[in-house]
């Protein structure tokens, strides 16, 4: 028989592995908890991601559908249309420049006109008389008859002179801003020609084939301090001198091409053709021309036009 001892350690390894195997169930069940909380919020994460993307998208940041408009689309390109005459009179965009008129093209007729065209510009400060020259520059100058005709020049100003290595009045703009014009531009002519001597008047422009509206004329020989980039249209027969003292008057230096608002402010109230020379056609009378529109296409941003 066993003796008291042997008894006690017996009862003692009892204890012993008892209490082992209540550890490792208890580390277990710890086990099993941790991995149950884990798997809690794991699937709780998912479920708040699935909330947000529900809620987000009825909240109105689904896609815009195809032809909708939305603030990411693309705007249209802009459609130029052209005449189909010797003059090729090409649109210009007027939603991307408000400073434009909308003034439809003029008649461009085959052959273009090549008639002499006078034309009296009466000032706040008297008459102004030019010659317009069809046979040196008939797209041109049957461009500007037609705006004359529209009354286009009609109470408008202008709006920079220049005192300092050119000598021009630059007219033309009805907005007085240096950016306004028609609706469309007329191609360079007679380049080669040019000469910018006291009572030329020429075109101003933004670049090569960008002349619209606006012109300038010259008051004193500006042949050194300008390139022959500006189509020369006609001479003043009269009124130069009134010219001349806008010029020597002075200007604000605002324009940053050169010179500024005249000190002497100079206007157009009405401008009226008063005669035509030559043969054919009169220049800026008869039919619509014929216009065809390409396929479309991107265009830059139109230049302002200037002399400079």
């Amino acid at each position: 028989m066993p003796t008291n001892k042997q008894r006690r350690e017996a009862a003692r390894r009892h204890l012993e592995r008892q209490l082992q195997r209540r550890q490792e169930q208890e580390a277990t069940q710890k086990r099993r908890m941790l991995i149950a909380t884990i798997a809690g919020s794991l699937i709780l994460v998912v479920v708040v991601v699935v909330v947000v993307i529900a809620v987000t998208n009825d909240n109105g940041t689904k896609p815009a559908a195809a032809g909708s408009s939305s603030a990411s689309s693309s705007p249209s390109a802009f459609v130029s249309s052209k005449t189909t005459g010797p003059c090729g009179y090409t649109s210009a965009d007027l939603a991307q420049n408000p400073n434009l008129k909308n003034t439809g093209f003029p008649p461009d007729p085959k052959p273009a006109p090549t008639k002499t065209v006078v034309a009296d510009f009466a000032t706040n400060r008297g008459t102004i008389q030019v010659t317009f020259d069809g046979k040196a520059a008939p797209c041109n100058v049957q461009s500007i008859a037609y705006l004359i005709g529209k009354k286009f020049y009609n109470n408008t100003p202008c709006p920079r002179a220049v005192d300092s290595g050119i000598f021009v009045v630059q007219c033309g703009d009805p907005t007085g801003t240096g950016a306004g014009g028609p609706s469309y531009t007329v191609k360079d002519e007679n380049l080669a020609a040019a000469k910018y001597t006291a009572g030329a008047v020429a075109m101003a422009n933004g670049g090569p084939n960008t002349n619209g509206s606006q012109f300038f004329f010259i008051t004193k020989d500006s042949s050194k301090g300008l390139q022959k980039n500006y189509t020369v249209i006609g001479h003043v027969t009269k009124g130069l001198d009134i010219l001349q003292k806008v010029v020597n008057g002075g200007n604000d230096g605002s324009n940053q091409a050169g010179g500024g608002k005249p000190k002497l402010p100079l206007s157009f109230g009405t401008v009226k053709i008063t005669s035509v020379v030559g043969g054919g056609p009169t220049p800026g009378t008869g039919p619509s021309p014929t216009v065809v529109t390409p396929s479309p296409t991107a265009t830059p941003a139109q230049p302002t036009p200037t002399a400079s």
